[in-house]
């Protein structure tokens, strides 16, 4: 089984953002992910929710209206009731065949071929820890916050051995080196930098993440143009005509992993230019 550290130091891990949806397969479902594994994602990014009866399920909080067409709050369901009335909606907000699937079921089937990436872990950390754990998958899971002292003290209380990816925006702060001291798998860090002149993306941070072994995260993915992830050097530049620019960018910046909602053309880009595979 591949070791997260070990394949960033082979290849750039390409994260696929909610899996890959478009058109009549929704975003967080087994149709996105399914999709995502077989067009070469190494890491799936799933947003965790919990329903009225305690099940964690995979789907983003507050997004039923867009998503499910449903003016209520999935939390306030039960996960029966959620699978027998709610389906995802398509592009054309027709309902669909798919509807919530749960934690368990994307460990079950996609743990042991891709990585990955739990959003929202902030949410209910000693739930989704739990769950890990019963699958034995600590070594396969990436969780991700923002960091604070309160999110240190329960990662160390609940989830010690988790690998855990703080988001830094714009610069690290004290955060760096207090991770360092903590008993907290702290592997890397997210990095998000919405001009070229903030800390994060200093090639010399960069490059003590990488002599400290810690890895560098990226974002591709663009939700809204006015809150630049990753300074403009985008999912949105790159398929519209200038891929050197955006994931070119990234990869030549020496981001480890590159979250995208495009797996495919990305991954062809960066193997068709020689940026995947480390030397």
């Amino acid at each position: 089984m591949a070791d997260l550290l070990q394949t960033c130091k082979e290849k750039i891990v390409i994260a696929a953002h909610r899996g890959v949806s478009g058109g009549n397969i929704p975003c967080n479902t087994m149709a996105a992910y399914r999709i995502a594994c077989n067009q070469g994602a190494d890491m799936l990014e799933v947003d965790l929710n919990m329903t009225a009866d305690g099940k964690l399920v995979i789907f983003h909080p507050k997004e039923e209206r867009d998503h499910l067409g449903f003016c209520g709050s999935i939390r306030n369901l039960t996960y029966d009731q959620i699978t027998s009335v709610l389906r995802y909606v398509n592009y054309d907000r027709v309902p669909t065949e798919w509807t919530l699937c749960t934690f368990d079921e994307v460990l079950e089937e996609f743990g042991n071929k891709c990585f990955i990436n739990v959003d929202k872990f902030w949410d209910y950390p000693a739930e989704i820890a739990k769950a890990i754990k019963a699958h034995g998958m600590q070594d396969r899971i990436v969780v991700k916050t923002a960091p604070n002292r309160q999110v240190f003290d329960v990662l160390e209380e609940v989830a010690p051995e988790l690998m855990f990816l703080p988001i830094y925006r714009r610069e690290a702060g004290e955060y760096h080196e207090e991770l360092k001291r903590r008993n907290i798998n702290y592997v890397g860090a997210e990095l998000l930098f919405p001009t070229e002149d903030c800390e994060v993306i200093r090639p010399e941070f960069i490059e003590m993440l990488h002599k400290e072994g810690k890895i560098a995260w990226a974002n591709a993915i663009l939700y809204n143009f006015r809150v630049q992830l990753s300074a403009g050097h985008s999912d949105d530049v790159s398929l519209l005509g200038d891929p050197d620019a955006g994931w070119g960018w990234l990869a030549d910046a020496g981001f480890d992993i590159i979250q995208t909602d495009w797996v495919l053309p990305m991954r062809m880009y960066l193997e068709q230019t020689g940026k995947r595979f480390r030397k």
